[in-house]
């Protein structure tokens, strides 16, 4: 308790001082956009503007998160009587269990606010020395006298048991390898791997969680998701990516009354790296589940990482982040105008992770936010995604954005004003042919002379000298693989040669892997499966796409002749790249 008393006096001091500045400044730096390429309109249609798709799907995610609580139980079958007792405090729209770190938890969904007040209201601490903080994250004693069930009350069911399952190498090899072709591969590891409705739920509670402790400090501050966790291109046990924004409201002059605050004279920089140094401090002594904190303050954005133990997710934490919001929202976009992007990028992703060309350390190869933006540069220039440019180009009044620093995030964000060109598209290839024509493009791209740049939907000539150029769609000045080297960079051509090879040569007949089995290095070690045929679980799976999709059932040497001459110009190229 003695540790408390010094953060009620020291900490809490230090964060009131950075806060206040921080975000006092973001409100300056608002109304100072008059004099920056988008001027102060983003402010005066604040209120008015349309909400984008993913804007939508955010307010909608937050409001399920704060209607939510999340409580350890015994087991999954402790779902009744935890389901009799919530309901004493208002009505239960749905309960979705899971299972990990060896306990037992179920996501409550409450109608209302009101039900949540009134149940942490009823809720106490143990009697021990601890800190008490109430939070939305409660426990379910076991051996608890519960009343009785009604015979009139409606009798409980989980929507979800269990939910948060990775299929095993086993389960996911059995169902690539009876496949009926390789787009249904690709479609059946999506299906797979994406994340699923209880995950994104899960990652928007644990937003809101923060939320809940550093709004009893300040008030007006929003934690909101990013990246990978919500623009759709998310994976199975994939970092949840998280950013501290306020929100800001314009200053009443005629106000009598107006609150102190502290002001430094700290560049921005070292202000967001003091104020998250001491969130890292609070998180790591005061906030249960949060473990293994770190502090990267060094890296051009500043960040804490840290294990959130109740769902055993690997968080990054930044502040004021809002071109990583807009830059989320632009992926997102893409992938939802043609139903084969977000495929195409998962099975890229995987294949890059089983090739050893991305890693979860830092270090000097390519990342999955570049490996996805190689994707749609590719489908730029297939003619199936437009350029950002032709985005801004037919953006309205209600798709300004400006994030900090005047950085200008204004596209389009209604899909169906798009140009009739990319609306009704031309380009009807199947994953497959993507699949081969994208190691086929970037196998022999002169990433010598020309860089990527999704922002004009061309290749442009490397302003740098860096060995892979690819710019930030919304941050022009920036090379998002600035830190990869030539070494890596030749690994990443390489590999597109060896999996050409592998996409041409593989037959089902003769092999216990096939298709994109190869590429990610699953083995079907059951010789029984030869003979089975199509899952009725792999058929649901795949029965909403196009039936050209997956039904296109045939011999991988059918499609793609091979002769000894262009085998041993693969193999030629591959040594030459090395």
């Amino acid at each position: 308790m003695a540790l408390f008393g010094r953060a009620n006096s020291n900490i809490l001091s230090l964060l009131n001082h950075c806060y206040c500045k921080k975000f006092t400044m973001g409100t300056s730096r608002l109304k100072s956009r008059s004099r920056t390429s988008i001027p102060s309109t983003i402010m005066q249609h604040k209120n008015d503007k349309q909400e984008s798709i993913l804007e939508t799907e955010i307010v909608k995610r937050r409001n399920q998160a704060c209607r939510s609580l999340l409580i350890q139980v015994h087991s999954s079958k402790s779902y009744n009587d935890l389901h009799n007792y919530c309901s004493r405090f208002g009505h239960i729209l749905s309960m979705h269990h899971y299972y990990t770190n060896d306990q037992n938890f179920i996501l409550v969904e409450f109608t209302n606010m009101m039900s949540i007040n009134e149940v942490m209201s009823s809720a106490s601490f143990m009697n021990r020395d601890i800190i008490p903080i109430k939070s939305s994250i409660l426990w379910f004693r076991k051996g608890q006298i519960v009343t009785p069930q009604k015979d009139n009350q409606k009798k409980a069911s989980l929507f979800v048991e269990n939910g948060c399952v990775l299929p095993t190498k086993k389960e996911t090899a059995k169902l690539l390898y009876n496949a009926k072709s390789i787009s249904g591969q690709i479609i059946i590891l999506y299906e797979t791997m994406k994340l699923s409705d209880l995950e994104v739920r899960l990652r928007f509670h644990t937003a809101h969680y923060l939320e809940q402790y550093f709004s009893r400090l300040f008030e007006n501050i929003k934690v909101l998701p990013f990246g990978s966790s919500i623009n759709g291109f998310g994976r199975k046990r994939c970092d949840l990516d998280l950013v501290l924004v306020p929100e800001i409201e314009e200053v009443n002059i005629y106000v009598i009354l107006v609150f102190h605050s502290k002001s430094t004279n700290n560049s921005d920089r070292h202000e967001t790296k003091e104020f998250l140094g001491i969130l890292a401090n609070i998180m790591q002594h005061f906030i249960p589940g949060i473990l293994n904190v770190r502090r990267i303050l060094e890296a051009r954005v500043p960040i804490i990482k840290f294990c959130y133990d109740y769902t055993r997710t690997e968080c990054d934490l930044s502040a004021t982040n809002m071109t990583a919001i807009y830059m989320t929202e632009l992926l997102n976009l893409y992938g939802e105008m043609d139903w084969r992007i977000r495929p195409l990028v998962i099975v890229i992703r995987v294949w890059a992770k089983n090739q050893e060309l991305t890693s979860d350390i830092p270090g000097h190869w390519i990342t999955n936010f570049p490996l996805t933006l190689l994707v749609l540069f590719f489908l730029q220039q297939k003619k199936i995604l437009p350029s950002l440019k032709i985005l801004k180009l037919y953006s309205s009044r209600d798709d300004i954005r400006c994030a900090e620093n005047g950085i200008d995030c204004t596209f389009l964000r209604n899909i169906n004003k798009l140009p009739p060109d990319y609306k009704y598209k031309t380009n009807q290839d199947s994953l497959e042919t993507l699949l081969y024509d994208f190691f086929e493009y970037y196998s022999t791209f002169d990433f010598q002379t020309y860089g990527i740049c999704i922002r004009e939907g061309m290749q442009i000539r490397k302003p740098s000298h860096s060995a892979l150029h690819i710019t930030n769609p919304l941050e022009t000045t920036l090379n998002v693989c600035k830190n990869v080297s030539l070494h890596e960079l030749n690994r990443i051509i390489s590999k597109t040669h060896d999996a050409i090879y592998a996409l041409e040569t593989t037959n089902k007949l003769e092999s216990n892997s096939w298709g994109i089995m190869t590429l990610l290095k699953i083995n079907n070690g059951n010789a029984e499966l030869k003979k089975s045929s199509t899952t009725k679980g792999q058929t649901e799976k795949i029965k909403e796409y196009p039936k050209d999709s997956y039904e296109n059932s045939y011999k991988i040497s059918d499609k793609f002749e091979v002769s000894e001459t262009s085998i041993d110009e693969t193999i030629t190229k591959k040594k030459e790249t090395v």
